[in-house]
């Protein structure tokens, strides 16, 4: 399994479980940087996989 896929799964994780806690605002910030961080690396490795 890809590592960014692996970061897509954590990020929506820590999202679901940041609306369902109490302390949710910050496992929603934690979860949205996650889920940008492997969009990012998702992006680059299919760019280097082309070349």
């Amino acid at each position: 399994m890809p590592s960014w896929l692996i970061l897509v799964l954590v990020g929506v994780v820590l999202v679901v479980l940041g609306v369902a806690t109490s302390i949710g605002q910050f496992l929603i910030w934690i979860g949205v940087a996650l889920l940008v961080v492997s969009l990012i690396l998702g992006l680059v490795g299919r760019g280097r996989s082309r070349v």
